[in-house]
């Protein structure tokens, strides 16, 4: 149920061509933010200008300077859609990139500890060697533990058996000076 899973986000050809079309979506809304942002600014000089006016002497009426902040209300909230909606995506892109990576470095680890077999992902890990290598060689340097403790037993026995034999050796030796010396 995973494997089928992990397979259908990463080498699904509609999930690819759906981030395609979202990274066309993405460079429009990109387009229309940059468009709203030129908006409330050239709103924002006009309702400047009007105010200018006013202060000059020169009235406004009330439903021009209505119209004025209408469109820069308009202008801001789509500006502000627009912003939120381009940062949404955003994340929803780099959300989609580091699960693909965390699912690849999950097969990595498969590959490295030997449990998963014969999968094309393990084929391309050509650095990481065949599956299951890592757990071999894990298997060799137990055995090469329990040898070296083996050897070191060995050795000490051994030791153990040379200090004994070279004690008789020199009590022999004293009792051959001894029996000499008389």
């Amino acid at each position: 149920m995973i494997f089928l899973r992990r397979r259908f986000i990463s080498e699904n050809p509609i999930v690819a061509k759906i981030e395609y079309w979202m990274k066309i979506t993405f460079v429009f809304i990109l387009i229309l933010f940059i468009d709203s942002v030129n908006r409330v600014y050239r709103v924002q000089l006009e309702l400047l200008a009007a105010t200018e006016q006013t202060s000059k002497g020169a009235a406004v009426m009330g439903h021009e300077r209505l119209e004025v902040q209408a469109r820069k209300f308009y202008s801001q909230r789509n500006m502000y859609l627009c912003g939120f909606t381009l940062f949404l995506s955003l994340i929803l892109n780099r959300t989609y990139v580091m699960i693909i990576e965390v699912m690849r470095l999950e097969d990595r680890v498969r590959a490295y500890e030997g449990t998963k077999k014969d999968t094309k992902e393990s084929e391309k890990l050509a650095v990481a060697g065949k599956p299951g290598e890592l757990a071999a060689l894990k298997k060799k340097l137990e055995q090469k533990e329990q040898d070296l403790q083996t050897l070191k037993k060995q050795s000490e026995q051994l030791h153990k058996s040379y200090d004994e034999l070279s004690d008789k050796y020199a009590a022999t030796q004293k009792d051959g000076e001894a029996r000499k010396s008389k």
